[in-house]
């Protein structure tokens, strides 16, 4: 993680800058990849200023708080971004339903405790999703715009179902089915 400390019309003093250091590193917890934050500390006459800028997994997140006292500053400036990573790590892990289409395919949640009378998995959640007739080129582009993990679209050229995942090293997977 990298952390630059800025101070801007105060003195800058080993004790504020490993304070604001330590309250950054408490964010690891949120992320999994490294992340870059910049704290600028400012005083203007009596109010004390701290600004928070945080680029983690793409995203660029901001918290600002006046007070006056600087490390009050720095700890509300911080709730607000932690608060800001909550939402977005709540948000990357449930899927929003797509909209219902006709032409559109059922997916199924499966819960590896959840059983059925039978002994069996049991679906515990499902949701439809459209599979719009598109190229390779253009599904890797909607599942840019989207944050799911996969894209299931109809493949233009030969009209068979298909699935584009996002693999955990940035790259894009492709699932065709293959004809017997």
């Amino acid at each position: 993680m990298k952390v630059m400390v800025t101070f801007r019309h105060v003195r800058s003093t080993a004790a504020l800058r490993s304070y604001a250091e330590e309250k950054i590193a408490r964010l690891d917890r949120y992320l999994h990849r490294p992340m870059e934050a910049h704290v600028i500390l400012e005083v203007v006459k009596k109010s004390h200023r701290a600004e928070i800028n945080l680029i983690a997994n793409g995203t660029a997140l901001f918290g600002a708080e006046e007070t006056s006292d600087l490390y009050s500053a720095i700890d509300l400036a911080l709730d607000k971004v932690e608060r800001q990573l909550k939402k977005l790590a709540s948000r990357k892990k449930v899927h929003k339903a797509g909209r219902a289409a006709s032409s559109g395919v059922r997916l199924h949640v499966l819960a590896a405790e959840s059983t059925d009378a039978d002994g069996g998995r049991a679906v515990i959640r499902s949701r439809r999703v459209p599979a719009k007739p598109l190229s390779v080129d253009e599904a890797v582009l909607q599942m840019d715009r989207s944050r799911d993990e996969f894209f299931v679209f109809r493949d233009a050229a030969t009209e068979s179902l298909c699935v584009l995942y996002r693999r955990r090293d940035g790259n894009y997977g492709l699932i065709e089915p293959e004809a017997n």
